[in-house]
């Protein structure tokens, strides 16, 4: 392990254990330099919808905006339901000891559902919103140390799951097994169990999952394997992208389409008559000379972001600068392309956020580790929008967000980012961001804590039922809502 790694996992460990792990209500520790920053910058935001293309309900997942990482099967990271506007916000949060809850849910009673992953463990969580009290835990099984991969980037079996019809979870889990749980508000009791080990070899692994509008599971592996899961047979069928690697989830839609993207090409594949993965279109991209830091491949970082109807959106890793992609769902045709972000100082890990006709980037550009935000340093800035009807950049904010996963609410027209200032003082202050879709203005920043245990890292931001913005830390989960009127 690196140095600098070492230093940062002991920092955390340190930080995280002076609490219990068993009082898993207790605060994340603030930082002894959280008094010498301001705790809120900007004006509370005057909500102004954005409209925006209808996503269709998937029929095999729990409702859009609470069924999965990127809100719904289009992959938008957008929610037509507000989030917090800046009215006096409150943080509140929970240590979980060493591990983080990246992917969340909620069920139909507004429960979280989480599935968080250490060093040591991978398991469900069921949380209380408010509170931020677990309710119960479920134990999947316990990760291990795979040749060439930092247990800090990999995402072999923890990074995502989904909530299915009947509001169970359906995860990978690390030895190659798709699994379904349910919860009933007080418990979590495993259904189902399907063994994968049989098509995906022993050094390769799952990344994620998710239903087509058949109802086949659709999983795809670090080592570039696409494949069905018959849910009621479990009869599995894949297909092999010979020479590449898949590093993010995927997208699908109404027409049967799933589009994924490895690190040389993006894809869209259809089920068979006997539901076998069928590559219908595949579109090679500029996949640039080199794993540039804030990124876990050489390629694309993004999940593809399907648009109204007819429109998926990526990123490339071309070189000096990155371009969004724009092709046409059906037939693959690349629609138009644009350049973003700084030359030689742009990349991303994060999906695309659509918004209407536009797509937002966040540049994660720097990102080596925990390491790389701390003693007052941060990564490069830049959070840009690009408008599909003319290609081109509408806005520029200087904002830093290392990794935040961003998300926008449509209701209040505001992207949510989590930030990370630069400090001269050695401070590591992160912030709640709330931007302007329509004009890239940061209208407000909300303190959540100092010091490496307030670090996201790579953890989305999700909006609630409840109006309530919710984030992981390396340490816990944090709340983020405005104080009640």
């Amino acid at each position: 392990m690196a140095p600098k790694r070492a230093v940062v996992l002991l920092l955390v460990l340190v930080a995280s254990c002076l609490i219990s792990p068993a009082a898993a209500a207790l605060p994340i520790p603030p930082g002894p330099a959280q008094p010498f920053v301001p705790e809120y910058v900007g004006a509370p935001a005057t909500p102004r919808s954005v409209p925006a293309p209808d996503v269709p309900r998937h029929p095999f997942m729990a409702p859009n905006g609470v069924n999965s990482m990127h809100d719904d099967a289009y992959a938008t990271d957008a929610y037509a339901a507000p989030g917090p506007l800046g009215r006096n916000p409150r943080v509140t949060s929970a240590t979980y000891g060493v591990q983080e809850c990246a992917t969340q849910a909620f069920d139909r009673g507004g429960r979280m559902v989480a599935l968080c992953g250490g060093l040591l463990d991978r398991r469900l969580r069921l949380i209380d919103p408010a509170t931020l009290r677990t309710i119960a835990v479920h134990d999947l099984l316990r990760p291990t140390l795979r040749p060439g991969q930092s247990p800090l980037t990999d995402l072999c079996g923890g990074a995502y799951f989904y909530l299915d019809e009947a509001d169970r979870a359906v995860a990978a889990t690390t030895d190659r097994q798709v699994r379904v749980v349910a919860e009933d508000g007080t418990r979590f009791t495993e259904q189902r169990r399907y063994d994968l080990s049989g098509s995906i070899g022993e050094s390769d692994c799952l990344v994620a999952l998710l239903p087509d509008w058949s109802g086949r599971i659709w999983f795809v592996t670090g080592g570039g394997i696409v494949g069905t899961l018959d849910r009621d047979t479990g009869a599995v069928r894949t297909a092999s992208l010979p020479g590449e690697r898949i590093a993010n989830s995927f997208a699908a839609d109404e027409t049967g389409g799933v589009f994924v993207v490895s690190d040389h090409a993006m894809y869209r594949l259809d089920g068979a008559a006997d539901g076998a993965p069928r590559i219908t279109w595949r579109r090679p991209y500029d996949r640039g000379t080199r794993t540039k830091p804030g990124q876990l491949s050489q390629g694309s970082g993004t999940t593809p972001t399907l648009i109204g109807r007819n429109l998926v959106a990526i990123t490339d890793n071309a070189d000096p600068r990155m371009r969004v992609l724009f092709y046409r769902r059906d037939t693959g045709t690349e629609v138009c392309r644009a350049e973003v972000l700084a030359p030689g100082a742009g990349a991303t890990e994060n999906s695309l956020v659509a918004v209407g006709n536009s797509v937002l980037v966040e540049n994660n550009y720097g990102y080596r580790g925990p390491q790389s935000t701390m003693f007052g340093r941060t990564t490069e800035p830049g959070i840009e929008r690009v408008d599909a009807d003319t290609c081109s950049v509408a806005w520029h904010s200087d904002e830093s967000a290392p990794t935040s996963v961003p998300k926008a609410s449509l209701a209040d027209g505001l992207l949510y980012v989590y930030g990370k200032p630069a400090d001269d003082e050695g401070i590591d202050a992160w912030y709640f961001t709330a931007i302007d879709v329509r004009t890239g203005r940061t209208v407000y920043k909300r303190l959540t804590g100092t010091g490496p245990q307030w670090n996201n890292h790579y953890a989305a931001i999700y909006l609630g039922p409840d109006g309530a913005a919710y984030l992981a830390g390396m340490a816990g989960m944090m709340r983020i809502a405005d104080a009640p009127r």
